[in-house]
């Protein structure tokens, strides 16, 4: 018999219904430790170019131990895309609708950033679906560097 491959059935996990999700999963994204080239190449995309950033001398003369990485670069950790929760979506994904941070600590090149999306809500809107993740960043010393929420938008029949 002929093995037979569909690049269409290729799937990470399988995927799930609304009605499958559970409140309190969680969905981990792998860590990763900043560097100075993971800033700049941010500062170059978000043509975010305050000194605060890049700047040793700058930075330690405003109270900062070193420059201090893009907000909106930590906030990029929580992309669901890096961890397997869309993957989990499948088919059923409608739109990403949602989204809330508040930045606790400041982070700097050499940390290393642990982020995780974990579901809060599933409520319906209609014929669809709405689901709530709280999502957290810790750094390599256990501190809450961000935490928020993000709000997805699902069919609710496949």
């Amino acid at each position: 018999m002929a093995f037979s491959f569909d690049p269409t059935d290729w799937q990470i996990v399988p995927a799930r219904t609304f009605a499958e999700l559970r409140i309190g999963e969680i969905f981990r994204a792998p860590s990763r430790t900043l560097t100075d080239a993971h800033a700049s190449a941010f500062q170059t995309v978000s043509c975010d170019n305050h000194p605060i950033h890049y700047d040793v001398g700058y930075a330690q003369r405003y109270g900062h131990s070193a420059p201090v990485v893009h907000g909106l670069q930590v906030l990029a950790f929580t992309a669901p895309g890096a961890t397997l929760l869309p993957h989990n979506f499948g088919a059923i994904f409608v739109a990403f609708t949602e989204l809330s941070a508040k930045f606790l600590a400041e982070v700097h090149s050499g940390d290393t950033l642990f982020s995780a999306l974990e579901i809060v809500a599933l409520e319906p809107v209609g014929d669809k679906g709405q689901v709530t993740t709280a999502v957290t960043v810790h750094n390599q010393r256990g501190e809450l560097v961000l935490s928020g929420q993000h709000k997805y938008l699902l069919r609710t029949m496949a």
